[in-house]
């Protein structure tokens, strides 16, 4: 099984390509910063001997470097949507394309990467990695990219609904293609750094961290433990395209779960916009690969 994880190289991207490894996958590490992605493919093979892990440079702010970044991969049985950015202060800050960075970045980059990878697909899983954080946003769609209103955590967790929304309206074009590609959403709940184990030249944890972090353990977990439902959505064989897999213990840590999506995240009018908005602001239809590339 070849797997690309779209930053595999920290958080919970890192954990999602350690615990597939660990399956006998073969996993590819899409990640901007060589240095890193050369680090955690280091921390798998000493966690997880003879692991098949490597390197794919991947910047989803630049757009225009998508097409050429995949052009090394030959075949595609999984890929998990997980790399994102996180602002926590203004200002508002923007790629070299014009676009607000986190929305840029957490959905367009993943809206376009699908596009190029369609023919690669096949009849393989796509995983889009959602967040607790959406729960509470809604959509803006006259200001998807947060123009007149920016706040750091609205945006954010705008951007992450966005790929949400993404992922389910994927499914249902899919379905409608009678394609065999399976497109299943996920979020890691509440994925703490306190919580989560060391890994060399990955993650440092302090023994004064961990023990800061024991409280919130009775609610949250780590991103190991976050990571556990992006593997499931890959690995197990009873998921179905449209579902939505996050943490049991009310959403925020435990085993992977069926949970019922909420209404706005799988509203079809408003996916509808926001996808003809993506097609707009990237240049591509991530549906006119998938489906030229026929069923296998």
């Amino acid at each position: 099984m070849n797997v690309l994880v779209t930053g595999g190289n920290a958080g919970i991207g890192y954990f999602v390509a350690e615990r597939l490894a660990s399956a006998g996958a073969a996993v590819v590490l899409g990640s901007r910063d060589a240095g890193k992605a050369t680090a955690a493919a280091r921390a798998i093979r000493d966690r997880v001997p003879g692991a098949s892990v490597r390197h794919l440079p991947l910047d989803l702010a630049d757009l225009p470097s998508l097409k050429s970044s995949v052009d090394s991969i030959v075949q595609l049985d999984a890929v998990v949507l997980n790399a994102g950015v996180a602002l926590d202060d203004p200002p508002r800050r923007e790629t070299a394309d014009g676009h607000e960075l986190m929305f840029a970045t957490n959905h367009l980059g993943h809206f376009a990467l699908v596009h190029w990878l369609g023919p690669l697909l096949g009849a393989a899983r796509i995983v889009t990695t959602g967040s607790f954080a959406a729960r509470t946003e809604r959509l803006d769609l006259d200001d998807l990219q947060s123009f007149d209103a920016y706040d750091p955590k609205r945006t954010y967790g705008r951007s992450k609904l966005a790929q949400m929304s993404f992922g389910f309206e994927l499914d249902r074009r899919l379905r409608a293609a009678g394609s065999r590609c399976l497109s299943v959403v996920v979020h890691p709940g509440g994925a703490l750094d306190s919580l989560t184990p060391a890994r060399a030249g990955v993650h440092v944890r302090s023994a004064s961290q961990r023990l800061l972090g024991l409280p919130a353990g009775l609610l949250l977990h780590g991103k190991d433990s976050g990571a556990r439902t992006a593997v499931h959505a890959v690995l197990d064989p009873d998921v179905r395209g449209g579902q939505l897999w996050g943490p049991r213990q009310f959403g925020l840590r435990g085993a992977p779960h069926l949970e019922q999506p909420h209404a706005h995240m799988t509203d079809p009018d408003t996916a509808e916009v926001l996808w003809r908005r993506s097609v707009e602001l990237t240049g591509v239809d991530p549906m006119a690969s998938l489906v030229s590339a026929g069923p296998s």
